[in-house]
Formats: structure tokens, C-alpha cells, sequence
């Protein structure tokens, strides 16, 4: 997922970002607003990442956030389908 896209629905994945990263607090999450940069900062400080590491971890959530839209979206078209039967 594009990280601008992450921005505008940061809210909505504040909670999953919550679950990969549970020693960032609610106002550290508040804080980051859905910024890449932010959240890197964040986890080479909580986490002790060097740059690079920090910056992978943080594509990587970003990448799973689309598998995680796609799968939600096929059970959603699914269960339609199953409801119209």
C-alpha cells in the first residue's frame, strides 16, 4: 500500500500497526499520523532498529496492508454471492 494512501486511512490501520508494533502507545500511533518518516523514527526508538531496518520493517507492514484489503475484499464479494443464492 502507498504510504500516502496509508495517511488517509491511517485511523482505519492505526489499529493493525498497534498489533505489529505493541510498545508504540496510542499517542505515539496519534503522533505518527500515518508518516512514514514518523514511524520509522518511532520504531528506531522503541525497537533500536538502525535506519534501514526500520525503514524495511515499515515497507513491509505497508505491503501487507494490501494483501490484508485484497483478502478482506474477497470475503466481502463472497458473502454477497453466498446471500443472493
Amino acid at each position: 500500500m502507498d504510504w500516502n494512501i496509508i495517511e488517509g486511512k491511517w485511523k482505519e490501520l492505526k489499529g493493525q500497526a498497534r498489533e505489529e508494533w505493541g510498545k508504540l502507545s496510542n499517542d505515539e500511533l496519534e503522533e505518527i499520523g500515518g508518516k512514514k518518516d514518523r514511524l520509522v523514527g518511532k520504531l528506531q526508538q522503541k525497537y533500536g532498529y538502525a535506519s534501514d531496518e526500520a525503514d524495511r520493517r515499515a515497507d513491509e507492514w505497508a505491503k501487507h496492508q494490501d494483501a490484508k484489503q485484497a483478502d478482506a475484499q474477497q470475503q466481502d464479494e463472497a458473502s454477497k454471492v453466498q446471500s443472493s443464492s
